[in-house]
């Protein structure tokens, strides 16, 4: 492997990050200024900035026959989003639930992923299909952004003594605009680059490209939502942290994916390995929040550790069937065994405890 391909790699990472960092800091000042609430900016604005490096990298990769690229960075970036950025966010400081993410954004995301499987099962995702699933993107932001200003308004008749913000001026919702395409812009290029090194490490290393788009792309281009959720959970909007993880998952399934079977002639394929554990595996990830969103009003800590327990035991089984390892069949044994029942087991416990306490808590005021 040259030098040249790995500056080419490290490049297309820093552009990836600094254009949504751009992207994010100006979509979000345009956001604001039109009066959408903090959970539903970090729903569609950050999520889908955050979430613009997998869009580029996916489209870069469909155009170019990349097909397992493409997959394989939704698929991993989605399972990333989920144990790897929301176990960090966690672990710095417990996050906070919102009704509307229980009732209306998790299950959504849950959806998404068994209709995304479920169209896959013939190994191809068709431009049709594709085209539906980037309608169904079109149709949620609408509404959250509906639903957002009306709740906003709402509130202002209630509150009529409150100051209105001054508007934005013109010249400062230019520069936030320009920001934002500025940032695009990197976002592509950065792209680019690193599709292009990423093809080449995976043959270097004789690694199949489904399992680099699943690692290394796939964890590189969810940096950006990891540094957005991770520091505004420390920074107290822990709102957006969960909102983001949330808004990017379903942005990466109906955009991504969607845009990307759109523009490759005869839709994306999907290879049988995807289908039979990774695309499985994104599922089950997704049904896993359902017991950890519903079983109260914060992930803990201790919820958070097990995301990340989750993750890196993904990554092991990754790394042991690439160089198909010996000790593959005992882990999976293990995995299948006794560590799932287990925490299956520990996750119902874990929900009834919560409402349990939430009741009693009830009572007693």
């Amino acid at each position: 492997m040259s030098t040249l391909t790995t500056l080419s790699f490290i490049a297309g990472l820093l552009l990836l990050i600094v254009g949504a960092e751009l992207l994010v800091r100006g979509a979000s000042r345009l956001a604001t200024a039109v009066g959408i609430s903090p959970l539903v900016i970090g729903l569609t604005v950050v999520a889908f900035g955050t979430s613009a490096p997998e869009m580029a990298v996916s489209v870069q990769s469909s155009l170019a026959g990349q097909s397992d690229v493409a997959v394989g960075n939704v698929v991993g970036s989605n399972i990333a989003n989920i144990l790897l950025i929301l176990g960090c966010s966690a672990l710095a400081a417990p996050l906070i639930v919102s009704r509307q993410l229980v009732r209306l954004d998790v299950p959504l995301m849950v959806v998404a992923s068994l209709v995304v499987y479920g169209l896959a099962w013939n190994g191809r995702l068709g431009q049709l299909e594709s085209s539906l699933l980037f309608l169904g993107v079109i149709g949620y932001t609408s509404y959250s952004i509906y639903q957002s200003r009306r709740q906003g308004q709402k509130e202002a008749n209630e509150l009529p003594d409150l100051t209105p913000a001054p508007p934005k001026e013109a010249r400062q919702l230019a520069g936030n605009a320009l920001i934002a395409t500025a940032g695009l812009g990197l976002l592509v290029l950065g792209a680019d680059l690193l599709v292009d090194a990423a093809v080449t490490v995976a043959e270097f290393l004789g690694v199949s490209k489904l399992v680099i788009g699943l690692t290394i792309v796939a964890v590189g281009t969810s940096l950006p939502e990891l540094a957005t959720s991770v520091v505004a959970s420390l920074r107290g909007e822990r709102e957006i942290a969960v909102g983001n993880v949330v808004g990017s998952n379903l942005f990466n399934l109906l955009a991504v994916l969607g845009l990307a079977g759109m523009v490759t002639p005869g839709g994306l394929l999907v290879s049988a390995q995807a289908l039979q554990f990774d695309l499985a595996v994104m599922t089950a990830v997704a049904l896993l929040c359902l017991p950890v969103f519903l079983s109260g009003d914060t992930i803990s800590r201790s919820e958070g550790a097990l995301f990340l327990g989750y993750y890196a035991a993904y990554i092991a089984y990754l790394v042991l069937a690439a160089v198909q390892h010996p000790a593959l069949p005992f882990f999976q044994t293990v995995m299948g065994w006794v560590i799932i029942p287990l925490t299956i087991a520990g996750l119902l416990l874990m929900m009834v405890r919560k409402k349990t306490l939430r009741v009693i808590t009830n009572s007693k005021t």
